[in-house]
């Protein structure tokens, strides 16, 4: 399997795993040349802007440590893309989360990090 196809299975996981704990999915790949938004979702009255990593090892930091200031600054400016994009969601407070998977096959873990970082 490719690295294209590993991230999307990735991204579908972290989907299902965030409906299943009551977040409503509304855009996903939301892509600009300043960025990409993987997942855009509702959880109550927040919109949460959520960015997906996938590591099979925890090695080099795993996929939380590979979200550093250049991704962070990426996200944020498709953030603003998005918000431009579509407006009913300026009014909802927003926050940057991200949800990393590690490990392959049996071992896969999913864990969810909310406020991950702040603008």
């Amino acid at each position: 399997m490719d690295r294209r196809a590993r991230g999307q299975d990735a991204e579908e996981r972290a989907a299902r795993f965030l409906e299943a704990q009551g977040l409503t999915i509304l855009a996903r790949n939301f892509r600009r040349r300043a960025g990409e938004i993987d997942i855009v979702a509702r959880d109550g009255a927040t919109l949460a802007i959520i960015e997906v990593r996938s590591r099979a090892t925890r090695s080099h930091g795993g996929a939380a440590a590979s979200v550093g200031a250049r991704k962070q600054q990426r996200l944020i400016r498709a953030a603003h893309l998005l918000l431009a994009a579509h407006p009913e969601w300026r009014r909802m407070p927003a926050r940057f989360d991200v949800v990393i998977e590690e490990g392959d096959g049996e071992s896969m873990r999913i864990e969810w990090i909310r406020h991950a970082f702040t603008t």
